[in-house]
């Protein structure tokens, strides 16, 4: 057997078994750890000048970018909080094609910053709506 097929398939049941427990809030946070996984991904290919693979791990990181900004919920709660976040992730997907074409290790770095603020700001709320309630 394939020891690197192996591998995969392992890390596939293992990713299955953590979206079917998590709760919505860690789903969230799961996008966006594997967006900036593709991300870097991406960033390792353009390294090594291997253009297939940049053009898959950017292809993957607009799809997980795309996906967040379709669960944002504008038409119940069109707050301009929520219209900032959506204009930002339209912004990222944006920056990721034109860091494909080209092929700019920068602005792979530039939207993997902003995800990574994007993910704190969502992780400090999990954090908030972990801790017991004080009376």
């Amino acid at each position: 057997m394939n020891p690197m097929l192996a591998l995969r398939q392992y890390q596939k049941v293992g990713s299955h078994a953590q979206t079917s427990e998590a709760s919505p809030h860690r789903l969230v946070q799961m996008l966006m750890e594997g967006g900036l996984d593709r991300i870097a991904q991406a960033k390792g290919a353009m390294s090594r000048k291997d253009v297939a693979s940049k053009g898959v791990f950017i292809g993957k990181a607009i799809d997980i970018i795309g996906g967040l900004r379709e669960g944002l919920d504008l038409e119940n709660h069109g707050s301009d909080a929520l219209h900032s976040q959506d204009n930002l992730y339209h912004y990222m997907m944006k920056r990721l094609a034109e860091a494909n074409i080209k092929n700019d290790q920068k602005i792979l770095d530039e939207v993997a910053g902003l995800l990574i603020t994007v993910k704190e700001g969502w992780d400090a709320i999990g954090e908030v709506a972990e801790q017991p309630a004080t009376v």
